[in-house]
């Protein structure tokens, strides 16, 4: 039986780029693998002759070979190509070097993978979190707040590098230089990092002693934070370059810091609005008048009590809430007025209370619509 074309396996055209071929073929490995067509009888020969057609395509050399003469130019040892109506133990070496060129962009997402693998000698720092209680009035003035942390620093001694001055490191003799190293498992190529380099690429014949060949220490920094007005619990702050110094000259990881306002004695906070409950003499809510209230600010704030006022009454602020963090304006502020009983009454203000209560009873126009619904329950529970 004559061979298709190799193009028209890989259902391509003769023209293709080499990622166009290489997408083409990811397609079709994964439509074609014999653990996914277990009912399929050809699943296995297709697969086989979709490798075959990726072996010669992706090779430059091949490819040019395979375009002038087809399938001609492997056969009667004319090249090194895939021989020709060959079982599949016989194209084992070759499958997996051609799978292997895709392993990455087919599973490298699910294990941690990324472009490069472990080429990458140098390594990016972690991020880090500095958690940051600020007062509520640092949060309405905002502020520039200096912070302790403890980080990981690029070691001055060796610039980072981790080797002794002047040294270099050199290529990892074991995975030559790739950072991971590769066993066959049947179908697959499995990769992991390589044991004697950790995935670095590089050895260090002649650490630094400083920071013993890491490239890095353990040292406490000064920083200068920017708070700005309006910020909330869990407000964060992003400082780039902040974070913990990078592997071997690598790029510092960013600083995250976490905003938390701790409660006030006064006034509670929802969002930009802020609620304050004053409390107020029994006589001053009957009688009306006026009361002086603070304001976030530090300042004060005349307040007009209406006559009659019950407890819960509240009355707005307008503006002396919290700055807003993005945008303009400030948000209001409420009085919640807390109608307060007199205890510890004296005999005479026991007297007067007595004789108020007698000369009060039509101004308590509530307490009397209450009772009248009680007697009425009272009356249909009776009936």
């Amino acid at each position: 039986m004559s061979k298709r074309d190799y193009y028209e396996v890989l259902g391509v055209q003769k023209g293709a780029s080499a990622d166009e071929i290489k997408k083409a073929y990811r397609t079709k490995a994964k439509e074609l693998h014999p653990d996914r067509n277990a009912d399929n009888p050809d699943a296995e020969a297709q697969f086989k002759e979709a490798n075959e057609a990726y072996d010669v395509l992706k090779d430059a050399e091949k490819k040019a070979a395979y375009d002038r003469f087809g399938h001609a130019a492997f056969e009667g040892g004319m090249g090194g190509g895939p021989r020709p109506g060959g079982g599949y133990g016989a194209q084992q070496g070759d499958f997996a070097s051609a799978f292997s060129d895709v392993f990455d962009d087919l599973f490298g997402d699910f294990m941690g993978g990324r472009p490069g693998g472990g080429r990458s000698r140098a390594m990016r720092g972690s991020d880090l979190r500095y958690n940051l209680r600020v007062t509520l009035e640092e949060a309405y003035e905002g502020l520039q707040k200096t912070i302790n942390v403890p980080t990981s620093v690029a070691c001055d001694e060796c610039n980072g590098t981790g080797a002794e001055s002047g040294a270099d490191p050199t290529t990892c003799p074991t995975c030559s230089g790739l950072g991971k190293v590769r066993a066959q498992q049947g179908f697959f190529t499995v990769e992991r990092t390589c044991p004697t380099c950790q995935g670095t690429g590089q050895m260090i014949k002649n650490p630094c002693n400083k920071c013993h060949g890491h490239g890095r220490i353990e040292r406490e920094r000064a920083l200068s934070v920017n708070i700005p007005k309006g910020v909330e619990t869990g407000t964060r702050i992003r400082l780039a370059g902040e974070g913990e110094a990078g592997l071997r000259g690598g790029p510092s990881g960013d600083l995250y810091i976490f905003i938390q306002v701790t409660e006030h004695d006064l006034f509670e906070r929802d969002g930009a609005h802020l609620h304050c409950r004053v409390p107020v003499s029994m006589s001053a809510a009957a009688l009306g008048g006026d009361i002086e209230v603070p304001t976030i600010d530090g300042g004060r704030s005349r307040v007009k009590i209406p006559a009659g006022s019950q407890s819960g009454r509240q009355m707005r602020l307008k503006g002396k809430g919290m700055p807003a963090l993005r945008g303009a304006g400030h948000g209001d502020m409420y009085i919640e007025l807390a109608v307060e009983t007199p205890v510890n009454l004296t005999a005479k203000q026991k007297d007067l209370l007595k004789e108020f209560e007698k000369l009060s009873e039509e101004n308590n126009p509530e307490g009397r619509d209450f009772f009248s619904k009680v007697k009425t329950f009272w009356d249909g529970m009776k009936g």
